[in-house]
């Protein structure tokens, strides 16, 4: 099963934010163990970098953080075309809107994230963390 992985999740995992931190690794541990093919897009790494630089204060920590991040994470392509169709969805957040591009490209089941709202109009099915892990360890 392919799953995007909305930065907000990944960086919960990355920097240890609580109280998210548990949810977020027991994902990563998903896709570690191969029971998931986690995916997160190539435009959402630069913003991953920029934040957690910022919380962390440590650019050779980072860079280490997300290179351990890649052995278990695939990265899914931003093209021209996942721009377009963005940009056609009109969508209020124009980052969501990519993210759910890149989701369509990698025939994702679900894309995890904290902020349901920002994909209201997603034909992807939208969880939380939380509501993932039910869905994984129940069905």
């Amino acid at each position: 099963m392919n799953v995007l992985i909305d930065t907000n999740v990944v960086l919960d995992q990355l920097v240890r934010r609580e109280p998210f931190y548990e949810n977020a690794e027991r994902i990563r541990l998903l896709s570690e163990k191969g029971y998931i093919n986690s995916y997160i897009s190539a435009s959402a790494i630069t913003d991953i970098y920029y934040i957690a630089k910022k919380e962390l204060k440590d650019k050779n920590v980072v860079v280490k953080l997300i290179e351990k991040l890649l052995e278990t994470s695939n990265i899914a392509a931003v093209t021209e075309s996942s721009i377009h169709e963005a940009l056609g969805l009109k969508w209020d957040d124009f980052e969501d809107a990519v993210q759910y591009s890149a989701g369509q490209n990698i025939s994702a089941s679900y894309i995890i994230t904290r902020n349901p709202n920002d994909f209201r109009n997603s034909r992807i099915e939208i969880v939380s963390p939380e509501e993932f892990l039910s869905i994984v360890t129940d069905g």
